[in-house]
């Protein structure tokens, strides 16, 4: 399903824009303004697919406010979820130099913008432009290093350590605050840490029980963050 035509849309007025800044720096100030003339933003409420795995590639993307996940269906038509991406980061765009579909899909999980330059002209700034290629993959390659190093961090850790770990990384990597609201569900949390959503509720309730935690619906305040720590490093 594809739901980009069917979005609205703002054109990028700003030649010192966020994007330009992330992997433009190399350009003309006439590439610039082709960029941001052509640059899209589109805006999705929380819970809107932004595009699933098997649509046609169209846009190279790149979050500009919002959070979003990552994850493909299982052939049960389950969640895998691989990812949870920040604003400024590429995550959509994994496949999108060597593949015309995308490989997974793309949800917002709070309230969203995505800026979006056709993938057309992306690559002919490649082929123009070497220090710009440099640098968009230098980028790109930064994303996939920050995929692949979540998954590592919470593959090593046991049931009480994954819950931990992905308490902290909302804390400290995307809410930088003790007090948040979780953008997931449990279930999604036991989907991203590879656990049964009845082992997260019980870890919940655990760190709840210990003091470690308050929770009250989504919203988590963690009140012994050392505890947190420690149960993270050691699990």
């Amino acid at each position: 399903m594809v739901v980009e035509a069917n979005t609205p849309k703002r054109k990028c007025n700003c030649l010192s824009c966020e994007l330009r800044n992330l992997v433009f720096t190399n350009l003309e100030e006439e590439d610039v303004r082709r960029v941001c003339e052509s640059k899209e933003e589109f805006s999705y409420a929380k819970g809107e697919i932004i595009h699933s795995e098997g649509d046609p590639i169209h846009y190279f993307k790149y979050l500009k406010t919002g959070l979003v996940k990552l994850f493909r269906l299982t052939p049960e038509g389950d969640e895998q979820v691989i990812t949870i991406t920040r604003p400024f980061e590429f995550v959509s765009n994994t496949n999108v130099f060597h593949e015309d579909k995308y490989s997974y899909s793309l949800s917002a999980l709070e309230d969203s913008v995505v800026c979006c330059v056709r993938i057309e002209f992306i690559k002919e700034l490649i082929l123009r432009n070497g220090k710009f290629a440099l640098n968009l993959i230098s980028s790109l390659s930064r994303t996939m290093e920050s995929i692949i190093s979540l998954g590592l961090e919470i593959r090593k850790r046991n049931l009480a350590g994954r819950t931990a770990f992905v308490l902290l990384y909302f804390s400290n990597e995307i809410y930088h605050s003790r007090i948040f609201e979780l953008p997931v569900s449990r279930k999604e949390i036991a989907d991203l840490i590879s656990m049964s959503s009845a082992n997260v509720i019980r870890t919940f309730s655990e760190f709840r029980r210990d003091g470690i935690i308050r929770a009250n619906g989504r919203t988590i305040e963690i009140t012994d963050m050392n505890k947190l720590e420690v149960i993270s490093r050691r699990g």
